[in-house]
């Protein structure tokens, strides 16, 4: 849309030739772009549509804007015509024509009947308005900036979030299938809630994007260009992040489902295994108290049946199908065996703790004995009544560890001596070296 020149004094016959070439262009300019904005499809569906909110009073507003912008351009159609007209009654027009053609032309002549749009659009109560046409052009120019703002703004939030919630609700509603044939339902999973949740909050979303699309626009700042913006879609946003949430929980759902079979087949070797070893620790802790004297043995504890019930629990849902159950408690009880099974394996070893003791001083004892022989020791009386009194403590029961402890290292710092002593040829009988002990 143009703009007129301002006024100015009388023009000649020129000056009006120019002006009704210039006006003649604008006014098809006008009218195509009216034209426009009458077959614009977002028009259209602003007209159909039940609106709502703030698209329902803005909406208002721009029909009676449009309204007055065709009586606008009416006015403007009828001022033309009037030029034209004069202006073709002689090839030379008089000075009281071009008088009259400059009042038309640049003067406020045109008059606009008030009733043709509502004071809250024309801002006036008056029976009628005077304008000029360049006024009238700037008057028109504002009305259709605003009203194909408006319609813009809508078929852009129409062509854009609706279509993208259609895809996303095909996409929840097959989530919702797959869901059902893990068992991920309303009131038993989480999950199936959030679909629940996700469901109600699309189908109202779109509704409230098809009755009321401006209050789903983010106009760009310093933007003055109509439909400058985008949609919001921070609402279809979070609902596709929770929709993709919903999908992995039940990706997981579906693991569960392939692989139960070969995680409960490991949970019971686990358990077993923990069940074997305290079962050992439980043996071998009768076998403490019965070779071992003056030793405090842990107590070792039975079989962890709340494991046993639970994974009871676990097959009783892989055999119902019950998916979305398995996965948490497969989950706890995968990690509750190691534990058990790492805590039996620590029984065991504090129960056997004495024994491996004993075990150790053995075969220091033996050491040192196979020691004493590769130095010619192997008669000498001292080291052989130290190792047998050291042997006796070792391989009696109840056995006292720290009694047989002192006899070993009793024997042991004889043997030290007699490897640091120099050898003496035996002359007659073999010497006493009793005296010699401690």
């Amino acid at each position: 849309m143009g703009v007129t020149d301002p006024a100015g004094p009388v023009m000649d016959r020129d000056e009006v030739d120019r002006a009704l070439a210039r006006l003649g262009a604008e006014h098809e300019a006008i009218e195509t772009s009216l034209l426009a904005l009458q077959d614009h499809a977002g028009r259209r569906l602003l007209e159909g549509a039940e609106l709502t909110g703030v698209t329902r009073e803005r909406w208002a507003a721009a029909e009676a804007s449009i309204t007055l912008l065709w009586a606008y351009f009416d006015a403007y159609t009828a001022a033309l015509r009037s030029a034209r007209e004069i202006r073709a009654r002689r090839r030379w027009s008089s000075r009281e024509d071009l008088a009259e053609l400059t009042e038309l032309l640049r003067g406020a002549a045109v008059t606009v009947p008030g009733g043709a749009g509502t004071p809250a659009v024309t801002g006036s109560g008056k029976l009628s308005e005077q304008f000029s046409l360049g006024t009238l052009v700037d008057r028109m120019n504002e009305l259709y900036a605003s009203s194909l703002d408006l319609v813009v703004t809508a078929d852009a939030v129409w062509s854009a979030l609706p279509a993208r919630i259609d895809l996303l609700a095909a996409e929840l509603r097959r989530t919702r299938t797959l869901a059902h044939s893990v068992g991920v339902r309303p009131g038993e999973h989480p999950a199936g809630d959030d679909l629940e949740r996700i469901t109600r909050t699309l189908t109202k979303l779109r509704e409230d994007v098809v009755s009321d699309p401006l209050a789903f626009w983010v106009p760009a700042e310093g933007s003055s260009a109509p439909g400058g913006g985008r949609p919001d879609t921070t609402v279809y946003d979070r609902e596709a992040r929770a929709l993709e949430d919903v999908r992995r929980e039940i990706d997981a759902v579906l693991t569960v489902r392939q692989d139960a079979e070969a995680r409960l087949i490991r949970l019971r070797d686990v358990l077993s295994r923990a069940d074997r070893t305290l079962a050992e620790a439980r043996t071998a802790r009768g076998e403490v108290l019965a070779k071992i004297a003056a030793t405090e043995v842990p107590v070792v504890s039975g079989p962890p049946t709340a494991l046993q019930e639970q994974l009871a629990a676990a097959a009783e849902y892989r055999r119902h199908a019950q998916w979305h159950r398995l996965s948490p408690l497969l989950e706890s009880l995968e990690q509750k065996a190691e534990d058990e099974l790492l805590r039996a394996r620590e029984s065991l070893t504090a129960v056997t703790a004495p024994l491996a003791v004993r075990a150790e001083l053995r075969g220091r004892l033996d050491a040192y004995k196979a020691k004493v022989a590769r130095h010619g020791l192997a008669e000498d009386p001292l080291l052989i009544e130290r190792y047998d009194s050291a042997r006796r403590m070792l391989w009696s029961a109840p056995c006292d560890l720290r009694v047989a402890e002192q006899a070993v290292l009793r024997y042991q710092q004889a043997a030290a001596e007699q490897f640091g002593a120099p050898r003496i040829p035996q002359q007659g009988g073999p010497q006493d070296r009793r005296s010699e002990s401690s």
